[in-house]
């Protein structure tokens, strides 16, 4: 189930589904994995997974 979720952009009128060339950063910690990703649009969208 947890597979089938996709990061997007939530940019006003952008919505466009991220994909993994869109990661410019990753960084982790005890806490968990945060993914930094650049849409075309100019937005970036921070993920966070345990």
């Amino acid at each position: 189930m947890l597979e089938n979720l996709a990061s997007t952009c939530e940019n006003a009128g952008c919505n466009r589904t991220l994909q993994e060339s869109d990661c410019m950063l990753v960084y982790q910690t005890e806490a968990g994995t945060r993914r930094a990703y650049e849409c075309s649009c100019g937005a970036v969208t921070i993920t966070v997974t345990k």
